[in-house]
């Protein structure tokens, strides 16, 4: 894996920590009201649900890959996943009002019990197949790029959890800050960002599968 790759890697990892969402809100709380730990115990089950989603992804579509690696329409496919993912984002029902409740509804125990906060971490990313579809779709695209190369492969989403879960540290030790930017408003905006980002995202994969490289790169340079 080159280091566009790498970065390339890093940064879908960065973006994701910043998806809003229970998790994210779930996190920001323990950490204010249990301390660090808590909130990295909760976090190590919540990245473990990622990796799941990830093996069940990659494992459920490798021989597909394999078929249909050069095919164009595995870009439209990756695609489509993407733009449907961006548009739920982009048109959550959740408004800014709702999402302010629901900061100051999230229960925490009152004991910090690392064990249950691992799992609950765990299963309440899991639960979640909104998260699948996205790790579907990621799979989709980077799989044919890496020529289908379980090293390549392998480091290339250690390296997207390695974003994630520095992102999330970040999070952790600056919860206080955090919580008190993440208002109704910037909530509202940074989901529709994050909508708009994925939508581009499925559109220019979309393109990728039916424009040649050698335009794409005149395109882009």
């Amino acid at each position: 894996m080159d280091i566009y790759d790498f970065k390339n890697a890093f940064l879908i990892g960065f973006f994701m920590a910043f998806m809003i969402g229970p998790v994210f809100f779930m996190l920001i709380q323990i950490s204010i009201l249990k301390g660090a730990r808590a909130a990295i115990s909760f976090d190590i089950g919540v990245i473990l649900g990622d990796i799941t989603f990830i093996l069940i992804a990659y494992y459920g579509s490798r021989s597909l890959l394999e078929k249909i690696k050069d095919d164009p329409r595995l870009y439209f496919v990756g695609g489509l996943v993407l733009i449907v993912y961006g548009l739920i984002t982009y048109f959550d029902k959740q408004n800014k009002k709702e999402a302010l409740e629901h900061t100051k509804t999230i229960e925490v125990p009152v004991k910090s019990n690392y064990i249950k906060l691992f799992f609950k971490g765990y299963f309440l990313n899991f639960i979640n197949i909104g998260v699948l579809a996205f790790w579907l779709g990621t799979v989709l695209v980077i799989g044919p790029t890496l020529d289908m190369n379980p090293n390549s492969i392998f480091w290339y989403f250690a390296t997207v959890i390695l974003g994630y879960a520095v992102t999330d540290l970040g999070k952790i030790l600056l919860a206080k800050q955090l919580k008190n930017k993440m208002t109704p408003l910037v909530i509202y905006r940074m989901k529709r960002i994050m909508g708009i980002i994925l939508f581009v995202c499925g559109i220019f994969l979309i393109l990728k599968g039916f424009i040649p490289n050698d335009k794409i790169d005149n395109f882009i340079n």
